[in-house]
């Protein structure tokens, strides 16, 4: 088949690989400009642009897609087919329907629950037993199109939201598989989403990193792994803020909510229900990441004394 591909980040990898294994026609892919990253803001760019290029397919950057450009180059490569996986960017209605196909989209999640940018993450973060991928028939809307395929796996209680990300990639890859060739030999359905059961998966950002101890310790630990690898959960000791990378959540932990419960080799904090989180890794501002017996050993804090 005859395949625009459209996705940006690592997650669309193994979809975009999937596409080439199979022996589909590329013709052409789609992803977000090169953008800088790092202190040092170097220009780097897409993993999809890499993935692409590694293939020999021609790549596209458009800035916009509502001016007219992006339509014309792929009327220019005249797929049968749009594949859009993480593309972060919302395709206008004459791009939609040129395709003879139409334009398939990847989501990562059980849909219509969390529709968005952010729905892996937020699956953890909501502390959910459950995540997956859909295939969907594209539309005008945010992730409102009609299912195809859905593939349920279960979140394991300490895995975090990066560690799932890379899990659903490649989940991802066997729905696209199974859905073209269900398209390909013609018993393809499509399900329209219930809206009323839809919820919504917003980007995340810095300002949702700060723990408020006074939460459930569950709704903590879950913060702490779906905020992993970014923005990552923060609280403040002293004044001075810590990244917390990874806990461990522990019931029955006697103390107000923030007050330092254990810091003999480890460093147990109460939360607002009774029970606790134990950190783990942590990283103070300015310095390097660092499991807990390091920090500790060089760093005395007081049992009783209240953070964040």
């Amino acid at each position: 088949m005859r395949v625009v591909f459209m996705g940006t980040p690592d997650f669309a990898v193994p979809c975009l690989e999937k596409l080439v294994e199979c022996g589909h026609d590329v013709v052409g892919v789609f992803t977000q400009p090169d953008k800088p990253v790092g202190r040092k803001r170097i220009i780097t760019p897409p993993e999809v642009k890499v993935c692409a290029l590694k293939h020999g397919i021609d790549v596209y950057q458009p800035e916009k897609m509502r001016d007219g450009t992006a339509l014309e180059i792929i009327k220019g490569l005249n797929p049968e087919l749009i594949v859009v996986v993480a593309y972060g960017k919302i395709l206008p209605k004459e791009i939609l329907d040129f395709p003879k196909y139409g334009c398939i989209n990847i989501h990562g999640s059980l849909l219509p629950k969390l529709r968005g940018a952010a729905p892996i993450q937020w699956s953890v973060i909501n502390g959910d037993e459950y995540a997956g991928v859909t295939s969907m028939m594209m539309n005008e809307g945010l992730d409102t199109g009609d299912m195809i395929l859905r593939r349920e796996v279960k979140i394991d209680f300490n895995e975090t939201s990066g560690q799932l990300y890379d899990r659903l990639s490649f989940v991802g890859a066997d729905v696209l598989e199974e859905t073209l060739l269900q398209l390909e030999n013609g018993t393809m359905v499509c399900t329209p989403q219930n809206d009323k059961e839809s919820t919504y998966a917003p980007l995340l950002s810095k300002e949702l990193s700060e723990i408020n101890w006074n939460d459930t310790a569950l709704a903590v630990y879950n913060k702490i792994r779906g905020l992993n690898p970014w923005p990552v959960a923060v609280t403040y000791i002293d004044g001075v803020k810590f990244k917390i990378f990874e806990s461990e959540y522990i019931e029955n932990v006697k103390g107000t909510a923030g007050e330092i419960a254990d810091s003999n080799k480890k460093l147990v904090v109460a939360c607002g229900d009774g029970n606790g989180i134990s950190i783990k890794t942590l990283q103070p501002d300015g310095k390097k990441q660092m499991d807990i017996v390091a920090y500790l050993s060089g760093n005395k804090l007081e049992k009783g004394k209240i953070i964040g």
